[in-house]
Order: structure tokens, then sequence, then C-alpha cells
């Protein structure tokens, strides 16, 4: 199996719910934690955390992580902000296969959903492989070393989706239909809760 880095995206200020979406609890574990100890069992290292808003209550609870935490002082202006941030930290790192960006609000990522975008890298030869729900292409997605240069380069707003876009011949996909659920607001961390999620997926 090649090398690969992971960054989870961490830094938004989760305006829509009126509170960190990384410090929710979903199953013993906050979120931010889960996705730290789902990337570390999938890649071992590096794996790269981005902060930004709420960085200090995050960073109490990845205490003994063996993860490499930046704060991107811009996180305000955006994806492609945080994206370049942790770029410029991961390509630190010699030899990598890749990366695999994650965000932190995606409670049914799991280590064996990141394998299987490694798995299928080697499989179909592409150069980006991406999760596919509710009809579109997203996160978790794994880019190919050559994609480094166009992540480091991102800026603001402008997160890796343009990069899918213009890349559809590189592009290979995996089925990740929970992947639909990101927590925004208090009413999506509530299907989550409740389970309610799981009932309309089946």
């Amino acid at each position: 199996m090649e090398n690969y880095g992971v960054i989870i995206l961490g830094a938004g200020n989760s305006s829509r719910l009126g509170q960190p979406k990384q410090l929710l609890m979903y199953k013993g574990r906050t979120l931010i934690c889960q996705m730290a100890e789902e990337a570390i069992e999938a890649v071992g290292s590096p794996v790269v955390l981005v902060t930004g808003a709420n960085a200090p209550q995050i960073l109490e609870k990845l205490c003994g992580f063996a993860i490499e935490i930046v704060e991107n002082d811009h996180w305000i202006e955006g994806m492609g902000s945080s994206i370049s941030t942790g770029m410029k930290t991961l390509v630190k790192h010699e030899g990598l296969a890749g990366v695999i960006i994650m965000v932190c609000d995606q409670p049914f990522v799991n280590a064996a959903l990141l394998r299987q975008l490694m798995d299928q890298q080697l499989i179909a030869g592409k150069g980006i492989i991406a999760c596919t729900y509710d009809n579109t292409a997203g996160t978790p997605v794994l880019f190919t070393n050559t994609y480094f240069d166009a992540l480091t380069a991102l800026e603001g707003q402008e997160g890796a989706k343009r990069i899918l876009q213009q890349s559809t011949d590189d592009l290979a996909l995996v089925p990740f239909p929970l992947g639909a659920l990101d927590i925004d607001t208090a009413e999506d961390y509530q299907r989550l809760l409740t389970g309610q999620v799981l009932a309309d997926d089946n």
C-alpha cells in the first residue's frame, strides 16, 4: 500500500449550528476526535488537523493524538484557505502518494471508508477518488500527489470542488450514501442522535 496523508478540515465557526460542531458528541466521542482516530487507523501518519475558529476548545480535546495541528489564521476566508494551510504542512513529508481530505462533520466516515478510497485508487489508476452521495462527488476525497500544487494554491471560499469538476477524466467514485449527512444545524444533529438518518437511508 502506498503512503498517504490526511488533512482534516476543522477550522469553521459552525455559524448555523450555534456551537462548535467539532465538539459535538456521537457514540461517546466528539466528532473531531472520531475523525482523528479514524484517520490514524487508516493511514498512520501524517494526519494534519487544520483549526481556526474555536481552536483553544478543540485543542483541549485532542491531547495525546499523534497528529499535527496547524491553525489557519485566515479561516474566515473559506475552505480553500484551510486546504492550502493543511497542504503546506503535509508537503513537508516526502514520499507521499497522495492526500485524503476530510471534513469534521460527516459522522459516518470511518477508517474502512478511507482505506476503500486508497484501494480504489490502485484499482482505477485515477488521480482523484471521491465519495459520491446525493448525486454529487465530495468528501472524503483522495488526491494523488500530482494535485498537490493545485491544492496548495487554493484560496478563499474556493474548495477542492473546482478541481474535481475540471478533472472528470481523472476521477473515480466510491459510493457513500451516508455522506449526505453533515452536521450544519441543530436539526441535523437531532436526526443523527435519534437514528433518523439511518432510517431515511433505508
